[in-house]
């Protein structure tokens, strides 16, 4: 009943609260704003650090809950040699705990780094993180996803846009996807046609 019902709830996470600011996302042309996380496997990483080497694949995903998230995550996974050969890094960052991020990997097999969001301070910088509605909210609860568990309480029930940027190695931002209809999302060949 589960799996049936998920869809359905999910389709209620979009912007509906009225007074809430919707994000924009940063657009093609702007510099990267620089960041430092934790991925899974306790490894500090730094964007400038990795654009001096690669350019970047950055992906926003919302959780290990979502398996639209997790279908995009493993797609990229599939695809990471053809990524690693046009000269790119994949980076995927989420409000997740980094226990619920170990959940991501094992579902997706990811291989790249996966970095929790602490305090939402990168998701804010590049203007994609939103405020799940109180009604939406109390919706997901009643089918176990509660966002204060899995995000913990200093990330609480803030989620990001789905998003993708491509930033080249001079850290600018030369592809974007970013569409509030979580079900949307960057198809590898789009992505590869910017790398």
């Amino acid at each position: 009943m589960k799996n049936i019902i998920l869809p359905v709830l999910l389709s209620l996470l979009s912007f509906s609260a009225p007074a809430q600011t919707k994000p924009n996302g940063l657009v093609v042309g702007e510099i990267a704003p620089d960041f430092t996380a934790t991925d899974q496997t306790g490894k500090k990483v730094n964007l400038k650090q990795e654009l001096v080497k690669n350019s970047v694949v950055l992906v926003f995903y919302r959780g290990q809950w979502c398996p639209y998230c997790n279908k995009e995550l493993q797609a990229l996974e599939d695809s990471l040699q053809y990524i690693r050969t046009k000269g790119a890094t994949v980076i995927a960052v989420t409000p997740e705990l980094p226990e619920n991020i170990s959940k991501t990997v094992d579902k997706t097999k990811a291989s790249y780094a996966v970095l929790h969001d602490q305090g939402l301070k990168i998701m804010r910088s590049y203007d994609v993180a939103f405020q799940v509605d109180s009604l939406t909210n109390a919706k997901y609860k009643t089918y176990g996803i509660d966002f204060t568990v899995v995000n913990g309480n200093q990330n609480g029930a803030v989620l990001p846009v789905p998003a993708v940027y491509v930033i080249n190695k001079k850290g600018k931002i030369t592809y974007r996807h970013f569409d509030p209809d979580y079900r949307r999302r960057a198809s590898i060949r789009e992505i590869l046609k910017y790398l």
